[in-house]
């Protein structure tokens, strides 16, 4: 693609008539996805944990688009319960949906487990988003040209799933459990993907990471070396989030875009670029662990997606 054709939010569709969830909206990556979205027209649901920040978010972007119909509501993906009750009143409210974008996240947090007993990171960059899509996919099936996007990362790509230890009470290291969470990540969507296809649905899952991008992940969760590097030292380097938003934006917009797609930025490393396909780890792609981790989630979740 030539610099004069490469993809910007510009190239977003009309998305007027369509309702958007995005996970995580209230800064960074999640705001920059759904203020390009209000922007084109889309109904956007901001789903947050902090519901006063979720506010300030959505007053933003009023006042750069008075016009835009956005809809605050709290959503904590690290509680299950929290996750079904969202679902719930979400799918009362609006029965069809057109987009959904597994955004949120945190990254290399002290040890810490959820209120059902799950490490943090795996508990929201994963499960609560597996329940979440599983919960609305009904929804998402009466929907016009309906999709999920699952927002992974380049560090999928150093991660493994350890089956025997997921809440590392043997031994938890933060940026290795960060990494694990992200390849569940890739492995849901790509296994989504899988099953959505045999099932004949008209829902597309897929996946997106947004380079090396400035946002408050770096400096929310992290302590120690990790917050030093990734939110003191190595920020200067990374790209802003509106532009580490755009291979989600393109994921969940573009007419081109293929379901099992992973779309990346296209510079060097896939660190910063226009959206572009790129390639997923072979350790995302393993058909064994994508089912096995399957049907783990359900398991942990308790939701279950009836695709086989």
């Amino acid at each position: 693609m030539k610099p004069s054709e490469q993809w910007s939010t510009d190239r977003i569709p009309d998305q007027t008539g369509r309702v958007c969830v995005v996970t995580g909206a209230n800064s960074g990556l999640g705001l920059a996805t759904a203020r390009a979205l209000a922007r084109r027209g889309a109904h956007v649901v901001l789903a947050v944990r902090d519901e006063e920040r979720g506010r300030r978010a959505a007053a933003a972007i009023k006042a750069e688009h008075p016009g835009a119909r956005l809809d605050v509501r709290r959503l904590d993906l690290a509680d299950l319960d929290s996750v079904r009750a969202f679902a719930g009143r979400l799918r009362a409210d609006h029965p069809r949906l057109d987009v959904l974008v597994n955004n949120a996240g945190v990254l290399a947090p002290p040890r810490t487990l959820s209120p059902q007993g799950h490490e943090l990171q795996f508990a929201v960059n994963h499960l609560g988003h597996f329940a979440l899509t599983g919960l609305l996919l009904d929804a998402l099936a009466a929907g016009r040209d309906p999709r999920v996007v699952t927002v992974s990362s380049l560090n999928h790509r150093k991660g493994r799933i350890r089956f025997d230890d997921l809440t590392g009470a043997r031994g938890y290291k933060p940026m290795a459990f960060y990494d694990q969470s992200k390849l569940a990540n890739a492995l849901f969507g790509r296994e989504l993907h899988l099953r959505l296809t045999a099932s004949g649905s008209r829902v597309r899952s897929l996946l997106a990471h947004p380079g090396y991008t400035a946002t408050d992940l770096q400096t929310d969760g992290p302590t120690g070396l990790v917050r030093l590097l990734f939110g003191g030292l190595l920020r200067p380097l990374a790209q802003r989030p509106a532009d580490g938003a755009l291979p989600q934006l393109y994921a969940a917009t573009e007419p081109a875009a293929r379901g099992g797609e992973f779309i990346g930025p296209d510079g060097r490393g896939e660190l910063r670029g226009a959206p572009t396909p790129v390639r997923l780890a072979a350790t995302a792609t393993d058909v064994e662990a994508g089912r096995r981790l399957w049907a783990l989630s359900e398991e942990l979740t308790g939701v279950r997606y009836g695709l086989g």
